[in-house]
């Protein structure tokens, strides 16, 4: 049943099992991404304002979510995903209701 699920997922362009994240850091203005399968990636800091404006260690207190394709950030409460990220997916806007 499992494997059933993972070849849907593939066949689905869904990509939870191939970006399994490994490390993340913060350097010069990015937040850079190491994946299990070899590769790298860094966007720039400005697409996630939200850990833009994070401090050190806001941003040094994450762990993976999601079998591993995604970053949790506990101390922000935030999450991201490796398959968002490689896709160039930046921070939704937030919505102010009118009062």
């Amino acid at each position: 049943m499992v494997e059933e699920h993972q070849k849907y997922l593939l066949k689905s362009g869904m990509s939870i099992l191939r970006d399994r994240i490994l490390s993340v850091r913060f350097r010069q203005g990015r937040l850079h991404l190491s994946l299990e399968d070899g590769r790298s990636v860094a966007v720039p800091l400005d697409w996630y304002p939200t850990l833009k404006t994070a401090t050190p260690n806001e941003r040094k207190t994450w762990k993976t979510c999601g079998a591993g394709s995604g970053i949790h950030w506990t101390l922000l409460d935030y999450h991201l995903s490796a398959d968002g990220i490689l896709k160039g997916l930046k921070e939704a806007k937030p919505i102010i209701a009118a009062v």
